[in-house]
């Protein structure tokens, strides 16, 4: 038996129960009943039974056995896939290579510990994604083992993406601090402010700031020694003849940049210390006088042979600087003025020279300007006096810096030396992201050297991810998207003003279209909310399981949709 629907001209259609049967060899068909008085969900639902299938009471019919957050997976699964992430590691498919790329994406999705990844990526669609269902933490450890044997491989397929002949590369050096004893934890410059042991890691990246190679180092290591290893790193490894190293002072110091003249083809720009400033302004080669017409000066000195050097003037800086060191001047007076407070009051038992003196120098070393100040101490005595010729010396250098380099002006006008040596500022934009919230590369929880250098070349990877994935959507974020593309047009000197689009988004917290802006922790939670839902229709063993994803919501829908393109161009 079976429903058939019979169409009238005029009229609504007509349904009718029919049974076909034989009759000399010929199929025939005749009506058994009129259905067209019934309502239109009654005749389907009989229409299935005729053709077998089983019905169950609506609380039976359909579960819903498991929901996994995906969306925000399937993002940042999205974005390693077409970059190639996966090939960059390794050529072929293996176990530890599914490894690396789920401690990268976890690294992204949700920073933790090796062992609480094994449990982290399995709340998500991650583990099925990739395979890596199960895992336990001491394969994780073997992968890392795994991947930094092939970190040195993998950087050359970086650079040979990113890096070309006569290219600009930036370098800096930054910091982590360890709670516990590492055989590379020393007692050195710590960037964190923090009194520990600490390693040190410089990050080598294009000029626009996309990471292409890292080196750890114990955390006694001072900045200007790791330079050798970079040149060495881009002339032989990645075979570059004509390169320009972009780095700051501290980094390219006088004595670093006279072993650079001698390699033939390796160019560098970087900036003068506020010491050298200043005796180019006692010589009379720079002065205020300069910028009058322009914030920005060539000038020439017989201490900088075959050199340029581009003198700029910011007024905004100037005016923070002296607002910064009178507010700081005047906190070391007032913790001053307490030390000789006490100093009077002790008159049973007066405090000693040495006493005083221990006192005074935990506040010069607070607020570092020790330079500013004459101390007089002595038995149950403390006074002190500025050194006011030395704070006006000083100030007549506020706003002022002096970029230095190599290059000629037909290669490298004086605006574009002055923007480029600024593009420093992506490097430690990725030190501020790799110690934020957004990767945590610290706590680290490895002891032993290459698990250390192993983690932080995974936390590098995956910066190298986010970096894409935050061109992508900067329009959704608190980030200006005409930035880059403005870059040129905009005066090196003075400090950036995004356009009045990007100016009217941060203030209305929406984009011209209507949409919520996010932090990138906060869209990535909300991509996390579409989720894979794991359906069973059915019971026993005539179940049937289906996997459903979630409608994405408009937000969600413009997301991808930004991530397509940027992936496209």
């Amino acid at each position: 038996m079976y429903i058939a629907k019979v169409r009238n001209r005029d009229s609504p259609p007509s349904y009718l129960l029919r049974e076909s049967y034989r009759e000399n060899g010929k199929v025939k068909n005749r009506t058994l009943a009129n259905l067209t008085h019934l309502p239109l969900g009654q005749i389907k639902l009989l229409s299935r039974v005729l053709k077998g299938e089983t019905l169950l009471p609506a609380d039976q019919a359909f579960r819903v056995t498991r929901s996994l957050p995906h969306g925000h997976v399937q993002a940042v699964l999205g974005m390693i896939r077409r970059l190639g992430l996966e090939h960059l590691i390794a050529s072929r498919p293996c176990r530890e290579r599914d490894l690396v790329v789920a401690m990268v994406a976890q690294r992204i999705l949700q920073p933790s510990s090796k062992l609480a990844a094994t449990r982290l990526w399995e709340t998500t669609t991650l583990a099925e994604e990739l395979g890596v269902v199960g895992t336990e933490v001491e394969e994780l450890y073997a992968a890392l083992d795994w991947l930094r044997l092939r970190q040195i491989r993998i950087e050359n397929k970086l650079a040979k993406r990113h890096l070309a002949e006569g290219v600009r590369v930036l370098y800096d050096i930054g910091s982590s601090y360890f709670g516990r004893t590492c055989v590379l934890a020393r007692l050195g410059h710590n960037r964190d402010g923090r009194d520990l042991p600490s390693i040190v890691y410089g990050v080598l990246t294009d000029a626009h700031g996309r990471p292409v190679a890292l080196d750890v180092d114990p955390g006694n290591t001072g900045d200007p020694t790791t330079v050798p290893d970079q040149v060495e790193k881009l002339r032989v490894r990645f075979g570059l003849e004509r390169v320009v190293l972009v780095g700051d002072r501290g980094m390219l110091t006088q004595a670093q940049i006279k072993q650079l003249r001698k390699r033939p083809g390796l160019g560098w720009l970087s900036a003068l210390r506020s010491k050298a400033i200043g005796k180019l302004i006692e010589k009379g080669r720079l002065e205020r006088s300069l910028f009058d017409e322009r914030n920005l000066a060539e000038i020439s000195s017989a201490d900088y042979p075959k050199e340029r050097l581009v003198a700029c003037f910011n007024p905004v800086l100037a005016e923070r600087r002296r607002r910064k060191r009178e507010e700081l001047l005047a906190a070391t007076e007032a913790k001053f003025g307490r030390i000789a407070a006490e100093v009077q009051r002790r008159t049973k038992t007066p405090l000693t020279k040495a006493e005083i003196g221990v006192k005074a120098g935990k506040v010069l070393n607070k607020h570092k300007v020790g330079k500013h100040f004459v101390l007089k101490i002595e038995d149950n005595h403390f006074s002190w006096q500025r050194k006011q010729e030395a704070i006006e010396k000083e100030a007549a250098l506020d706003g002022i810096y002096v970029i230095r380099g190599s290059e000629p002006a037909e290669e490298l006008s004086a605006d574009d030396a002055v923007r480029n040596y600024k593009r420093l500022a992506d490097v430690e934009r990725a030190f501020r992201t790799l110690k934020g919230l957004e990767l945590l590369v610290r706590p680290i929880h490895h002891r032993v050297e290459d698990p250390v250098r192993a983690h932080l070349f995974v936390c590098l990877l995956a910066y190298y991810v986010l970096w894409h994935m935050k061109q992508a959507w900067a329009p959704l974020l608190f980030a200006d998207e005409h930035f880059s593309e403005l870059r040129a047009a905009r005066d090196p000197v003075a400090p950036a003003k995004p356009a009045d689009e990007v100016r009217q988004k941060k203030c209305g917290r929406r984009t011209a279209e209507g949409c919520a802006i996010h932090s990138l922790r906060t869209l990535l939670a909300d991509l996390g909310t579409q989720c894979r839902q794991s359906c069973q229709f059915g019971d026993g063993d005539s179940a049937i399981e289906i996997h459903k994803i979630t409608e994405p919501t408009g937000l969600q829908s413009e997301a991808f949709r930004l991530l397509e393109q940027e992936l496209g161009t």
